[in-house]
């Protein structure tokens, strides 16, 4: 068997601009949400339509490129990699993210 990958796909509108996060090193780190829709009949046969939110993390070039090109409201279709982030928040809590670390942009 082939190694098994970690593989994303989305399309979906931006749901702001992207922001820049400044880091201590010279690598440059951009995160944005992409919303994707789907539209479906509940049991009743009403029309449902279901929006979930994905953050996305661009590094680098990429960062660059989404910075200068993209804006609220985007359509775009996204490549990377799921990565789950532990962090802690400012009241002590433990929490987890998932992000798509960009690996491939396509602008529609």
């Amino acid at each position: 068997m082939s190694t098994i990958q970690n593989n994303v796909q989305l399309i979906g509108h931006l749901g702001d601009a992207p922001e820049e996060v400044k880091l201590d090193s010279t690598k440059k780190m951009v995160k944005f949400s992409i919303a994707t829709n789907i539209r479906f009949k509940n049991k009743g046969g009403e029309a449902v339509e279901n929006t979930q939110w994905h953050r996305i993390v661009a590094w680098n070039k990429l960062a660059e490129v989404c910075l200068n090109h993209l804006s609220k409201g985007s359509h775009v279709a996204c490549q990377g990699r799921l990565i789950y982030r532990d962090y802690e928040t400012k009241s002590g809590e433990k929490r987890q993210a998932a992000e798509i670390h960009l690996e491939d942009l396509l602008m529609l």
